[in-house]
Formats: C-alpha cells, sequence, structure tokens
C-alpha cells in the first residue's frame, strides 16, 4: 500500500505520456536519447513508481514544452512527492481500498449508493466500530486492527469538513434506516449523526423508499468519485466497488458512464433532501423508543 499511487502522481504520469505522444515519439526512443531504461519510463508513465523533479524537468526540456505549462507540470512533479497522510495507516490498508483512499482524498466529488449500511464517510464511531467488528468474523481481524481500520475511517471523514470540502451525495436504501447495527441505541445516535452530516452545504442525503416503483437497478454499494482538473492536468473518473469477493477500481469511461446513469437513476426515483431528512428522523424516533420495534 505505501506505493499506492496518489492522485498528483497519476496526473504526472498521464501529462508526461500524453506530451511524448502528442510529438509522435515511443517509450523506447524517449528513454534511449535519457540513457534511461524504457522500463523506467513506462513504470513513470504509469505511476507505479515516483520520479524526481529534477528528472521530469528533463523530460520536459526534451518534449519542448513551453515555459508556462512547464511550471505547472513541475508544480505537480513537486506536489506528487509528497506523501499522503494514509500512509501512516499502511498496516491495515492494502491492495484497491489503498488506492481507493489516495484518490477519495483528492476528489472534488463522491456519488455512493449505499446498500446494506450507512455509507463509510458518513458513519459515526459507534456504528463504524459495530460494522469492523463484526467483519472480523471473515477477515480474521485482531480487536487491534479494528480500532486502526475505525481510526482510518474516522480520518477520512475529514474530507467533509476541510477547506475545499469534498461534495457528496449519497442515496441511502431505506432499509439501511432500519437494519440493526449493534442495538437501538447505536442506531439512534447514528441517525441523529446522519441528520448532523446532512445540514452540511457539501453533504447531500437522499433515501431510496422501498415501495418506490423504481428502474430494475439491483447494484450493490458503490462509489463514484469525480475529480477537478489540477496543474492544467485533468484526471478520469473513478468507480469503487467493494464486496465480500470483489474489491476493484474502475476507470473507462463505459464503466464510470454506466455507474453514472445507475446513480442517476437511483437518484431520480429517491426522496427529496428534505423529504429524506424527515425520514430519517422519523428512524431516529423509532429506535429510541422503548420495547420492541
Amino acid at each position: 500500500m505505501a506505493a499506492a499511487p496518489t492522485v498528483r502522481r497519476r496526473r504526472l504520469g498521464i501529462e508526461l505520456r500524453r506530451l511524448r505522444e502528442g510529438l509522435g515519439h515511443t517509450v523506447e526512443e524517449i528513454a534511449d536519447r535519457l540513457d534511461w531504461s524504457p522500463s523506467k519510463l513506462s513504470r513513470i508513465e504509469n505511476a507505479r513508481i515516483g520520479v524526481r523533479v529534477s528528472d521530469v524537468r528533463l523530460l520536459l526540456k526534451l518534449y519542448r514544452v513551453g515555459e508556462g505549462h512547464q511550471g505547472e507540470v513541475l508544480a505537480l512533479a513537486q506536489a506528487a512527492t509528497e506523501q499522503g497522510w494514509w500512509a501512516g495507516y499502511r498496516d491495515v490498508l492494502s491492495g484497491e481500498f489503498g488506492t481507493y483512499v489516495a484518490l477519495e482524498d483528492e476528489a472534488r466529488t463522491a456519488l455512493t449508493f449505499g446498500t446494506y449500511a450507512v455509507p463509510g464517510l458518513l458513519q459515526n464511531r459507534q456504528y463504524a466500530h459495530r460494522i469492523l467488528d463484526s467483519g472480523r468474523i471473515i477477515a480474521v481481524s485482531t480487536p487491534r486492527q479494528v480500532e486502526r481500520r475505525l481510526d482510518l475511517r474516522m480520518r477520512r471523514q475529514d474530507v467533509l469538513r476541510r477547506e475545499n470540502p469534498l461534495t457528496l451525495s449519497a442515496v441511502i436504501d431505506e432499509s439501511v434506516l432500519l437494519r440493526t447495527v449493534g442495538d437501538r441505541d447505536i442506531m439512534r445516535g447514528q441517525m441523529l449523526d446522519l441528520i448532523e452530516l446532512a445540514e452540511l452545504p457539501n453533504v447531500h442525503v437522499h433515501v431510496l423508499p422501498m415501495d418506490v416503483d423504481r428502474e430494475p437497478i439491483f447494484a450493490d454499494t458503490f462509489t463514484l468519485l469525480e475529480f477537478a482538473p489540477a496543474y492544467d492536468v485533468t484526471f478520469p473518473d473513478a468507480v469503487y466497488l467493494d464486496n465480500l469477493l470483489t474489491m476493484a477500481i474502475l476507470q473507462s469511461d463505459d464503466a464510470t458512464h454506466m455507474y453514472r446513469l445507475c446513480w442517476d437513476a437511483l437518484r431520480s426515483v429517491s426522496l427529496s433532501a428534505d423529504d429524506s431528512l424527515r425520514r430519517i428522523s422519523q428512524a431516529a424516533e423509532e429506535w429510541g423508543r422503548a420495547g420492541p420495534r
């Protein structure tokens, strides 16, 4: 996970490849002129390894990049050398999820669909702890690992309250409001905290009623991340899928377009933001009542 590339490093690789291809040169030709191995340049362009700012300067000179754009790319190269905060959690981050956390931290917008639980960025500590602790049966995690993953989940939520925060739009299946996680107190607390988060200007929560005639879409939980241009370099959208057997990040245009259509269809039959808050408030009241539900 320590090598999981940040969006900045990925942007840099994409731009360096675009500049090279724009001149009609192959990886082998450029590597030969710099006395590099072709694999080195290929790994730089694919963000599999980091690259020194001095090496980026050599490439830009070779590509005859103008002074203005050269400054943008060099600033991006410098930013790409900085380690993300998530590197401190490498003991509990691995594979695609490590990459996803890096992407989430730099995304502009997240469109998420919660099928079985409140989305991770909207979970409070008690609710999240119960979910992570119950997962130990399958994941074979130690209590310490659960606590570390819990701390990581809480740390990720900083994206919602930072300067230039992530805009999060969540569609949550109504069954999530009714499904017991832990006990009644945990559920009531989660509903109240969900309402508080939904009142942030950059957070939009919509409940998908169980009794609505929806499109024939029965998707598992997914998140679509969108990115703003930075340093004059664009970055493709990304879809993150996570279920029992699959953890994947998809960035092809076909995949991201399909999931955007899916999210739009689910959102179109969901409650408005105000009606959703009223439904969540009702659920909080129901969880707060004594006796069986």
